[in-house]
């Protein structure tokens, strides 16, 4: 998909979006995602995926290691999507909660403002093995927000869960002019929400799944219950449960568990209900007004929309007792900018033995500073960071007009840098990206 240009101003792009949730029960990355993120999908390449992971491993030696370097899952997403040209665009961890963002090359000049949050809920909000991890960013103008929770478990633990998720909406974002998460234009929320399937008995829930009759359940499922009782939860669209309760299932297996578990009492607790616990939900902000004020908005007020194509779990994996649950959805949006802000033009032939040139033009409202630099990456990087070698734009800039600048990078460092990369590959000039937007 190409990037928008000028003469694309107004013209309506459809994104396509895949998003994960799931509950790795601190196990490590399987030996294939292929199917988890349809990879080998006959349609349209996705431009973005999204992947909310909870109960990654965080004990304190391995908690420890992923803050000096990327966690194991981190690295392994990488190591699949970097070479399809996927870029990690951000992540937040907290504890065992990850969330995981990656974006095509192609809209990286689009995507400003790129924020992150977590919200401590357990032990009355001084510890993290529950609460949420938040990204934001402004995706060609328009607001989105995807917030991975992962929410108390137990049946009796309802309004303990509807608490803790008002918690983590209330949060907000450091710096200047960012929206609260209800603000936002779009607002994904998604993870072990741990809502259960009240009332019916095990034999009853078990006998509804076995027979497909999942309908059966849906009006007992605490979550739904819930989103006609809250104001605040009833702005949240979610696709139909058409598929097996995602909880809880004996490791490497399709059969929900059939372990018994010890009791603190004289008796034991028999196997754990089945229950929808891993869930993905949006919100479109423009969607809450018009309910709210009850009008219409024409078409052209009507900038972004979201579309669920897919939603379905993933039997196939058996590593933790959830099963991941994936959503594929489709935005429409109207892109509301359409020029980078930075646009760069290397100049001349590029080699280690040759000085090299340079050039770049800035919109007029780009907010430049002395930290602005330039990195050259090798075209499969994997994050911002991954970069070869840099060069500090105010220190290495040799001309300047109103239209563009100009630099000469240091060509001792370059060359120190790429011969540690091994530099045969630097022919392309187009492994140059600009890093100003983020």
């Amino acid at each position: 998909m190409e990037p928008a240009g000028s003469e694309q101003r107004g013209a309506v792009r459809e994104l396509r979006l895949h998003l994960v949730t799931w509950n790795v029960g601190t196990a490590s990355p399987p030996p294939d995602v292929t199917s988890l993120l349809q990879l080998n999908s006959l349609g349209p390449t996705m431009d973005m995926y999204v992947i909310g992971l909870q109960e990654v491993n965080s004990r304190i030696t391995n908690f420890l290691s992923d803050l000096a370097f990327d966690d194991p899952w981190s690295i392994f997403f990488m190591t699949v999507l970097s070479p399809l040209g996927y870029i990690k665009l951000s992540s937040v961890r907290m504890q065992g909660l990850l969330l995981l963002v990656f974006v095509k090359h192609v809209h990286l000049p689009f995507i400003r403002d790129i924020h992150t949050h977590y919200t401590r809920t357990g032990l009355y909000g001084y510890w993290g093995n529950k609460g949420g991890v938040t990204v934001r960013m402004s995706l060609y103008g328009h607001t989105i927000c995807f917030m991975n929770c992962h929410l108390p478990a137990h049946m009796e633990n309802t309004e303990q869960r509807l608490d803790d998720f008002e918690k983590i909406l209330e949060m907000q974002f450091e710096g200047e002019n960012i929206p609260s998460t209800l603000d936002h234009d779009v607002l994904f929320w998604f993870g072990d929400l741990n809502f259960r399937i009240a009332d019916y008995g095990i034999h009853f829930v078990r006998e509804s799944i076995n027979n497909k009759r999942y309908n059966l359940l849906w009006e007992k499922d605490q979550l739904n219950m819930a989103k006609k009782k809250e104001a605040f939860l009833q702005e949240f669209i979610e696709g139909p449960l058409q598929f097996k309760p995602t909880y809880k299932f004996d490791l490497y297996s399709d059969v929900y568990d059939t372990r018994e578990q010890k009791s603190l009492f004289w008796f034991n607790e028999k196997k754990r209900k089945p229950a929808w616990t891993d869930r993905i939900l949006w919100r479109v902000k423009n969607l809450c007004q018009h309910a709210s004020k009850e009008v219409e908005f024409s078409e052209e007020e009507q900038t972004i929309s979201v579309t669920l194509n897919n939603y379905i779990s993933h039997m196939s994996y058996g590593i933790s007792d959830h099963k991941p649950v994936t959503g594929t959805f489709g935005l429409e949006l109207k892109p509301l900018l359409s020029d980078p802000l930075i646009i760069l033009n290397p100049e001349g032939e590029w080699s280690a033995e040759h000085d090299v040139l340079i050039s770049y033009s800035a919109v007029p409202e780009f907010p430049s500073s002395a930290w602005d630099w330039i990195g050259l990456f090798k075209v499969a990087f994997r994050h911002v960071n991954d970069y070869v070698t840099y060069a500090w734009v105010e220190d290495d800039e040799i001309s300047s007009n109103k239209d563009s600048k100009q630099i000469q990078p240091n060509r001792t460092l370059i060359e120190k840098d790429l011969t540690q990369e091994e530099n045969s590959w630097m022919q392309k000039p187009d492994n140059l990206e600009s890093l100003d937007e983020f």
